[in-house]
């Protein structure tokens, strides 16, 4: 079952943001996709399978002290509509005709 983590986590600067991402991705599970949303980007997602979010709160706290578990919801995938397979007719207008200019017959070097 694939999940979509989200935690908040006070972060100071962009070290402790890049530490966080380091943690959640090394989550127990299958992590997909980790990355970081809010407008002061203190909210770090997860999206993944079997991955626990109790036990990647934990992890987070031991690094920042605190951790709350915002919300855990199922993602459903979406399922790709095939392109419709175009059928070839060779049976199509003719090519248009081949142009080509005519140069002057006569022998005289134009650079010259």
């Amino acid at each position: 079952m694939k999940q979509k983590i989200v935690k908040r986590v006070p972060m100071r600067c962009e070290d402790c943001r890049s530490k966080a991402m380091k943690i959640a991705s090394m989550a127990k599970g299958r992590v997909n996709s980790v990355a970081l949303d809010g407008e002061d980007r203190d909210r770090v997602v997860v999206v993944g399978e079997d991955v626990d979010p109790v036990c990647l709160a934990k992890k987070l706290r031991k690094k920042f002290r605190s951790a709350t578990i915002v919300s855990v919801e199922e993602v459903k995938e979406k399922k790709e509509k095939k392109p419709e397979e175009l059928a070839w007719c060779y049976y199509g207008p003719p090519c248009p005709p081949y142009i080509c200019e005519q140069y002057p017959t006569d022998n005289s070097c134009s650079v010259m």
